[in-house]
């Protein structure tokens, strides 16, 4: 099911402190959907979209030599608390590292995920490649 967020909401759930429409919203539809410039901002837009519900939009950003078939959806009562983007690491023009911490709670526990990301620039655009080991 997807989240419903006014384009004015005062932060994005990423966590920049800018309206949704200017920051990950951009990035989810309109003139400039999946053409987020960087991985850091394709991850925050990754995060946002989990937040959201938007799995058409994972699937879109996800490399198509390790993207999963479907994505399902959130699972009822789940939360999204927060993203904790630790670092971006640009290797070269075409590949970046993220770290990240991203928090959710369901049925009142807490879990956090801590991932080392890899994306690519394909075709012009970035797109989650996997997680490193």
């Amino acid at each position: 099911m997807k989240k419903r967020l006014a384009p004015q909401e005062p932060t994005c759930p990423c966590g920049l402190p800018a309206a949704y429409d200017v920051c990950c919203g951009c990035w989810h539809s309109g003139p400039l959907r999946l053409q987020a410039p960087d991985a850091e901002r394709l991850m925050r837009s990754r995060y946002s979209a989990y937040v959201l519900g938007l799995t058409d939009y994972l699937l879109e950003t996800w490399h198509p030599r390790t993207r999963p078939a479907a994505i399902e959806a959130n699972p009822p009562g789940l939360r999204w608390l927060g993203l904790d983007l630790r670092r971006h690491v640009q290797q070269d023009t075409d590949h970046a590292v993220v770290e990240f911490v991203a928090r959710h709670q369901q049925g009142g526990r807490a879990t956090r995920l801590h991932e080392l990301s890899r994306f690519e620039r394909l075709d012009g655009r970035w797109v989650y490649v996997d997680a490193q080991g």
